[in-house]
């Protein structure tokens, strides 16, 4: 099996696409660590559980790699809202070690004002 960087992130993607979770799971490091715009998870069973309740799609747009790292910019549907966003992937061993992302949280805290 190719456990090139593209790959493990492109399945990782798929799979979280695609509702399926486990497999989803099986491309993180048990100590994977997320940092986001609105907070920091660590732990890879705690981020698969809480992408399982969020079920955030995403359509990749472009994606660029480098050895063991892979940025991705892409549209994430939450909760009906599209958002714009860059994803920096660091892989070890064929699996995902670190997950970074940076968007506007803006649409997603406004409460409606103006």
């Amino acid at each position: 099996m190719n456990h090139n960087a593209t790959t493990v992130v492109s399945q990782f993607i798929g799979d979280l696409n695609n509702e399926n979770f486990s497999g989803a799971r099986n491309v993180l490091h048990d100590d994977f660590v997320f940092e986001g715009v609105l907070g920091k998870r660590e732990g890879a069973d705690l981020y698969v559980k809480e992408m399982s309740q969020m079920k955030l799609k995403y359509e990749v747009l472009q994606s660029f790699g480098g050895g063991e790292d892979v940025c991705l910019w892409y549209n994430i549907d939450m909760n009906g809202k599209k958002i714009l966003a860059s994803g920096w992937y660091h892989t070890e061993a064929g699996k995902i070690r670190s997950f970074k992302v940076v968007f506007d949280p803006r649409p997603l805290l406004d409460s409606g004002q103006k």
